[in-house]
């Protein structure tokens, strides 16, 4: 994917990675190689920079300063609805801080709600689940603010999904008779550690961005693909059978080889993340 590869320039722009010990964190610490990248955690770790995202705003200020984009992918899930409140209240701290700087926020499909096939930007979002509507919210109290934001809608990321990520001994699938199964937008690790490089290094960004690969994949065929097994169960009535994202938008800034949206690529791309270096 030479077109998500790190231009030189990029290299001296200043990118701070807020909530950086979660999963989405571990990927891109994993594949980006750069110290112009600030980790953030709210607990002292090696290599991370300790900033309680919102109870120090002195020194979330700090650590953001003098960069040239602030990526938060601290958030809650679950279903509490108290606890999901704070969704919002950490995209506003991180924008508080921003001093100008862009800042791109991690959002989520589950903000389409019952979803469909194709989903666009621009499609109204009637979030079925507290966490989608959560994600929404934060996005229209973001945007609301005026200031340089995107709000990333992303997909599943292979490995640090449910289905992949999740994987067990025995994992049942639901299966319509004639064997299919639901219909996933998905992402690669690497690919996606690539993409939001470029995306934190653009100096241009609309409001909201969807992030996957090209096309769908039924998740039977993911488990097949990488050779896990799993069985069908009969489905109710709550099964969202496609969630599929639009991502024309996506590959005007960052194109992907529509090859990394194929079970066969995905899997690829996540076997390769895991092999030792």
């Amino acid at each position: 994917m030479p077109s998500t590869s790190t231009r030189p320039e990029d290299e001296n722009k200043r990118c701070v990675v807020l909530g950086a010990t979660g999963r989405l964190g571990a990927v891109l610490r994993a594949f980006w190689q750069t110290k112009r990248v600030c980790w953030q955690s709210r607990t002292a770790r090696n290599g991370f920079a300790t900033v309680d995202i919102l109870h120090d705003p002195r020194g979330l200020k700090d650590l953001c300063a003098e960069a040239h984009s602030i990526l938060c992918l601290a958030g809650v899930t679950g279903s509490d609805p108290h606890a999901l409140r704070h969704n919002t209240a950490l995209a506003l701290a991180a924008i508080d801080a921003s001093q100008g700087a862009r800042v791109v926020l991690t959002s989520s499909a589950a903000v389409y709600g019952a979803g469909g096939a194709n989903l666009r930007e621009t499609d109204i979002c009637v979030p079925t689940s507290a966490y989608g509507q959560s994600k929404l919210e934060m996005e229209q109290a973001a945007l609301a603010t005026g200031a340089q934001v995107t709000c990333l809608r992303i997909g599943n990321v292979a490995g640090a999904d449910a289905i992949l990520g999740g994987w067990h001994p025995g994992m049942t699938l639901d299966a319509r008779p004639d064997g299919a199964t639901p219909r996933r937008s998905y992402i690669g690790p690497q690919t996606f550690a690539r993409v939001l490089r470029h995306l934190v290094t653009a100096d241009a960004l609309p409001p909201i961005l969807n992030i996957a690969a090209p096309g769908a994949v039924q998740m039977g065929a993911l488990l097949d693909a990488a050779g896990l097994s799993w069985r069908p169960r009969t489905p109710d009535d709550r099964v969202i059978w496609d969630v599929t994202l639009n991502t024309e938008e996506l590959a005007r800034i960052v194109p992907i080889a529509p090859e990394c949206g194929s079970a066969s690529g995905i899997i690829a791309d996540w076997r390769q993340a895991k092999a030792p270096s």
